[in-house]
């Protein structure tokens, strides 16, 4: 099988096509090292995959229309996962036109040039738990309304959603999106929770705790999410929504104080207001993804915990 990667140098990226990889498939990394954190970390994350002879990367905007069509037309995908976005809650608040034009307009990009192939490619995307809003009840079921979005990265994100709905019924292109859940684990994007409170706690520094750290995140491994993202390749044959969690939240306050019993330190919190954009928790149903794909997450949140400190001691920061 033949797959192209968009964000393939990012954190569920990177990941991914090293599965792809060793499960014998034939990848194309699209990236464009968008400077959001910084490229060294990226090449580093696609150092191993690009040694494979399998293995290619094509340095490409997601939104430029004729790179997008020739790379398409030249490679003939049997699947693509679409994951480029741009990422984060809070900075699409600070940018929203940014945030749509590189998240939807890019997406529709490549649902375009992918409706032009012969046979139809499957089409796998990124989507988000930032779909369901901030909402009281859960857990959160693909089938809840999800129109109330409470920030542009989550607007952008179903706007996505519809799109790909309407490509599937205009052109017959199989489609699945996947409502990721906080993923983490070696690699994490520096500016995710884990990852920025691990560095602050190594050095001492104070850890910033929105609210009163009651907020609830549904902490989903990397391999775990990756194993859900391979199955939905395998099995895109019509029109889809998977969440993509581990449907065991975490509170805030509880994420930080493990996170420093895994680094050995005690966390100094800084109690701060909540921040615009936040919800109070994320909790994924996933018993649609564990009957139709055979998903069922595998890493209690301690032990990946403890494998994302052994990566961050041994990684460059």
């Amino acid at each position: 099988m033949r797959v192209v990667v968009t964000g393939g140098a990012g954190f569920i990226g990177s990941h991914l096509v090293d599965r792809l990889l060793r499960d014998g498939r034939e990848v194309v990394v699209v990236d464009d090292f968008d400077p959001f954190y910084a490229r060294a970390l990226k090449e580093a994350n696609l150092a191993a995959a690009l040694a494979n002879p399998r293995c290619r990367l094509v340095e490409l905007d997601v939104r430029d229309a004729h790179g997008v069509e020739a790379l398409l037309q030249a490679f003939r995908p049997d699947a693509i996962v679409h994951l480029a976005a741009k990422a984060g809650v809070r900075p699409s608040i600070a940018e929203p036109a940014l945030y749509a034009d590189v998240n939807v307009v890019g997406t529709v990009r490549w649902l375009e040039a992918a409706s032009r192939i012969e046979p139809r490619p499957r089409f796998v995307y990124a989507s988000s738990s930032s779909v369901y809003g901030d909402r009281s009840t859960a857990p959160f079921r693909e089938t809840d309304p999800v129109d109330a979005p409470v920030s542009p990265y989550a607007a952008s994100k179903k706007a996505c959603e519809l799109m790909a709905h309407a490509f599937h019924h205009l052109h017959g292109l199989p489609v699945t999106g996947l409502r990721f859940f906080t993923a983490y684990g070696p690699r994490n994007r520096p500016d995710l929770a884990v990852a920025s409170f691990a560095r602050r706690i190594d050095r001492g520094d104070p850890v910033p705790m929105f609210g009163d750290g009651r907020t609830r995140r549904d902490y989903t491994f990397v391999e775990d999410v990756v194993d859900g993202v391979v199955r939905a390749i395998d099995r895109c044959t019509d029109h889809h929504l998977y969440n993509l969690g581990n449907s065991h939240p975490i509170e805030l306050r509880t994420m930080i104080e493990m996170l420093g019993e895994a680094l050995g330190k005690t966390p100094r919190i800084e109690r701060l207001p909540e921040q615009p954009g936040d919800v109070r928790q994320t909790f994924a149903d996933v018993s649609r993804a564990a009957q139709e794909l055979g998903y069922q997450p595998k890493t209690p949140f301690r032990e990946g915990l403890d494998r994302f400190v052994s990566w961050f001691r041994g990684a460059d920061h």
